[in-house]
Parts: structure tokens; C-alpha cells; sequence
């Protein structure tokens, strides 16, 4: 039987920080959506003295829209740059990266955001060229909900097989094999995962097709796929929320979802055989493998390294290599600039992995190039 991605009701949560409005567009329960501590305020540096007069205090309007993966750091970014640029306003979509490439492509956005690079077919579309900026990583986990474990340590081969369908229920033979000592629920195996069209969902895949034949050849890897068992929830955030009401769920959202929202996620085995927690220091440790070309577009989905965590990813933002106005041109240089030295402090805060020196400094003559 398929799957059905059909969502029972969606609300857009409107937030208004510091005189930025953000519309995060997501799918509801009555469980809380993922909310980030509360913005704090942010001490000028030298960075953000220089960028304190954008446009001679002219008042630019920026809109974005895209991934929901980096949808928190993304709100707590706008609204800390908007409170030493109070005449920079950013609004920005949580409506994940399929959606967020199309806008982006089509115009009608100042600037996109994706978990996963766009194709080369699709910045050819851009008719004012598009420069793509990777401006955080982060790691990806197989979160669950088994109110009496908080613990579970999942094989490569039993969470492909989960997410195939081929293993119903938490107390397999399989599963009970690498968690001994821990007594496993005679309870079905419900699987969420992501009806929209997301990064998240071609790096989910990706990994399972680099680590499974069998996955390979069947689902296969895209933005959108078939799931083979379970039901579909919206963003980031509907998964969270269709995780945390249903007993026996299992799914994969961004780490700082999980940890936000206190959701349980396994330890699960990296390609060097070791089991590895989501953390920022395992996922710093999987970019280290990951060596950024020219145009910045990277990914490696099973990462080298014992200490490595298997499933991370940079998530980019998509910016037009030319604005028609040059007071927009000027914001968007400001809050990148800004976004890679003070933002970069916050990424830790909030479950991502701050960027390494390197990696900025290859970034930072390519934001000059916007005009």
C-alpha cells in the first residue's frame, strides 16, 4: 500500500522578531513546533560596525524561502542582523528546498535556500546568474519514540531495512542484536518521513543509497521519492510533531529539531563500523572529509573516519549573482558577511556546525562578487 502524505490540517506560524517578519509554513499537531531559545542580543563586533550603515539607512525589504532544515539558525541570524541593521528587514519561508529552488529560480524570492546544491540544469534557468553559499552544516538523525528507551544503537543495515519496510517491529531479532541488555516494546514500527519535496530527503536518501544496493535500486535518492512503508508529514517541523505524538515512530529530522524539541534519536554505525551520537563535534569531524570545490557544491553522503557521524550536510543559501537594485545587492553582501563571522557563533548554539576558518575564507571574495 502507499503511503498517504495527505497532512490532517497545516497552519503558517507567523513570527515577528526585532521588526522582521518570518513565515514558517508547517504541519501542525497539537505538539510544539521547534523554537529555538529566544534570540539574545548580540554585542557589535567590528564586523558588525562596519555593515551598520547598509544602503545610507535606506530601508531595504529582503524576502528568501526554501529549506526547513536551517529554518531556526535562519530566524535567530535575521533578527540579531536586523537588530544592528534595524533598516534591513528579512522575511523568510520555511518551505523546503524543492520549493525554495523553484522560487528562487522563478524570481519572485531575493534569495533561495537548499540542503542540497541546485543542478547544473537549474542555475542555467537563472537569468541573473546564481552564486550558492554554503552557510552551516549540520547532521541529520534517526529519531524515534519509545517512551521507555531513550537509548538505541541502529545498525546500517537494520535502519535501510526499517525504512525499506522489511523490519515492522522494534523488538526484531535484528535490532535486539545490537542492543543487548535492552528490552525492546512488541510494538509495530510506524515510519514519518517528509511528503514535501526537501534536501533533507535527498540527503536521507543519498546516504541510504551509499550504504544499501538494495535502497539503491529501489526508492532511490531525489528531493521527492516513493516511500516503501509509513505516512508523510510536512518540513522539518510536521516530522518532529508526527514523532513526538506517535508511540513507536521513527523518522529523520535536522539534530537541532530533535534536541529542541527533546526527541530521542539512535546511535547509529558509520562506515568505519563504530556507533556515533549526532553531536556538533562528530558532524565537525565528518566535514573534515569534505574538501569544497570551486563552486562550492559538496557532498558526501558516507563520510571517512571512525569519530565521523554518517549523515551531514551544508545547506546553502542561493543568491542572484546580479540585483536590479544595488541597496538589495548591498544587504545581501552584509548579512552573508555578517552570517559567516558573528552568525557562526551561533550555530553551535542551536544544534549546526559552525563552519571551519577555511572553508570561509574561500567564501568570502565570492560574496564580493554580488552586485
Amino acid at each position: 500500500m502507499r503511503p498517504s502524505f495527505k497532512l490532517s490540517r497545516r497552519k503558517a506560524i507567523h513570527l515577528s522578531l526585532g521588526g522582521i517578519g518570518f513565515a514558517l509554513a508547517s504541519c501542525t499537531s497539537s505538539a510544539p513546533t521547534p523554537a529555538p531559545t529566544s534570540p539574545a542580543a548580540v554585542k557589535p563586533t567590528a564586523t558588525t560596525e562596519a555593515v551598520s550603515k547598509i544602503a545610507g539607512g535606506k530601508t531595504v525589504s529582503l524576502s528568501g524561502a526554501g529549506a526547513s532544515f536551517p529554518a531556526p539558525l535562519y530566524q535567530r541570524w535575521f533578527a540579531d542582523f536586523n537588530k544592528i541593521n534595524s533598516n534591513v528587514q528579512i522575511s523568510y519561508q520555511s518551505v523546503g528546498s524543492g520549493a525554495g529552488v523553484k522560487q528562487f529560480i522563478g524570481g519572485t524570492v531575493d534569495f533561495g535556500a537548499s540542503d542540497t546544491a541546485m543542478k547544473e540544469e537549474e542555475i542555467a534557468k537563472v537569468a541573473k546568474g546564481a552564486l550558492l553559499i554554503p552557510v552551516a552544516a549540520g547532521s541529520i538523525v534517526i529519531a524515534f519514540n519509545l517512551p521507555e528507551i531513550k537509548d538505541l544503537k541502529l545498525s546500517r543495515e537494520d535502519y535501510v531495512n526499517i525504512f525499506l519496510g522489511k523490519i515492522t517491529k522494534w523488538n526484531d531479532p535484528a535490532i535486539a542484536k545490537a542492543n543487548p541488555g535492552v528490552k525492546l516494546p512488541d510494538l509495530a514500527i510506524t515510519v514519518v518521513s517528509r511528503s514535501d519535496g526537501s534536501g533533507t530527503n535527498e540527503v536521507f536518501t543519498k546516504h541510504l543509497s551509499a550504504i544499501s544496493a538494495d535502497w539503491k535500486a529501489g526508492p532511490g535518492t531525489g528531493k521527492s521519492i516513493q516511500w516503501p512503508v509509513g505516512t508523510g508529514a510536512k518540513g522539518n517541523e510536521g516530522v518532529s510533531a508526527q514523532l513526538q505524538q506517535t508511540s513507536g515512530a521513527i523518522g529523520y529530522v535536522e539534530y537541532g529539531y530533535a534536541v529542541n524539541n527533546k526527541i530521542s534519536f539512535a546511535t547509529i554505525e558509520n562506515k568505519a563500523g563504530k556507533y556515533i551520537k549526532a553531536d556538533p563535534e562528530s558532524g565537525s569531524k565528518s566535514l573534515a572529509s569534505i574538501e569544497l570545490p570551486a563552486n562550492f557544491i559538496a557532498f558526501e553522503p558516507d563520510p571517512k573516519g571512525e569519530a565521523a557521524y554518517p549523515i551531514v550536510s551544508y545547506t546553502w543559501l542561493l543568491l542572484y549573482k546580479k540585483y536590479d537594485d544595488p541597496a538589495k545587492a548591498e544587504a545581501i553582501k552584509a548579512m552573508l558577511n555578517w552570517a559567516l563571522t558573528d552568525g557562526q557563533k551561533l550555530s553551535g548554539e542551536l544544534g549546526y556546525i559552525p563552519l571551519p576558518a577555511e572553508v570561509v575564507a574561500k567564501l568570502t571574495p565570492a560574496i564580493s562578487t554580488i552586485s
